[in-house]
């Protein structure tokens, strides 16, 4: 899956909640300063050459929807960070946060009590 550019990603994450928007719905949600009505429909041109929306007609108009979910994105969007920044070691990822970023004792526990939910759920799929 291609890497978005941080535009790119900006006007997914609109699409992505509205699930269905014009070009005028989009920028509506855009934070200010607006960009222009040319420079948001390039944008999603883009996108759509990229495979992450298509559009529905309605005249010379377009109402444009996501072809690519925020989950799926996010997956891919992490697997490659992980490989690219830590080696492809979730380890290494999860080394990082609780060596270098001072997480609260709270938070890091918050992060065990999920790691320890997902771990029984995989053994119970392993079992099951």
């Amino acid at each position: 899956m291609k890497e978005l550019t941080k535009a790119e990603e900006q006007i997914m994450h609109v699409l992505w909640d509205l699930e269905r928007a014009f070009v005028k719905d989009i920028i509506d949600r855009l934070p200010d300063p607006k960009p222009a009505y040319n420079t948001v429909s390039t944008v999603i041109r883009i996108l759509e050459k990229k495979g992450f929306v298509g559009h529905e007609a309605f005249g010379k108009t377009h109402r444009y929807h996501p072809l690519v979910s925020k989950d799926r994105y996010t997956q891919e969007f992490l697997r490659g960070f992980v490989r690219n920044f830590f080696g492809d070691s979730y380890q290494e990822l999860v080394s990082f946060f609780a060596k270098d970023n001072n997480l609260s004792v709270a938070e890091l526990e918050d992060i065990l009590r999920t790691l320890r939910g997902e771990i029984r759920k995989h053994k119970a799929d392993d079992h099951g």
